[in-house]
């Protein structure tokens, strides 16, 4: 299985953002800034204005493949959170290699940020927001090899069977 980041289909993106055929033509795949970055920088579709207080929920119209015993953590670039005190809501993105393609967004993933500081913040389109960064992980050696099939986006591994 390849590793690699996709955009969502057309139909996905215009439902969650509202945006045009250009716009989704346009938008760039994540991808690091330097040889030794370890992070994938995620860019804004369009852009947005935060005020104190406030919280965005923002569309990457990103999805991405990875091995089984993968995960993609997402965290905010340093630079927002020193300059301009926003936040991720759950301070950290945890993309199991099973929400790509579900049935329920097909794997988009979502950013949701915070303005926790007192001015009002207006980041622009392209600008980069949050960066991701691949890490494998390990499962004890008792661990119940579960069979259970990932069918929607989130919080439904939280979900009673």
């Amino acid at each position: 299985m390849a590793r690699q980041f996709n955009k969502i289909s057309f139909n996905q993106f215009s439902q969650d953002t509202g945006l045009n055929i250009k716009e989704y033509n346009e938008y760039p795949i994540p991808k690091r800034s330097t040889f030794h970055s370890a992070g994938y920088d995620f860019s804004l579709l369009d852009d947005i204005t935060i005020l104190p207080g406030e919280i965005k929920k923002i569309p990457t119209g990103i999805k991405v493949q990875m091995e089984n015993d993968e995960v993609l953590l997402i965290f905010i670039r340093s630079s927002l959170g020193f300059k301009y005190n926003l936040r991720m809501c759950n301070q950290v993105g945890i993309i199991d290699s099973d929400y790509y393609n579900n049935e329920e967004n097909e794997g988009h993933i979502f950013i949701k940020l915070q303005n926790e500081g007192e001015k009002t913040v207006t980041l622009k389109k392209g600008e980069h927001i949050v960066q991701g960064i691949f890490i494998k992980y390990l499962m004890t050696d008792n661990d119940d090899l579960l069979q259970v099939k990932r069918t929607g986006g989130f919080g439904s591994t939280n979900k009673e069977g």
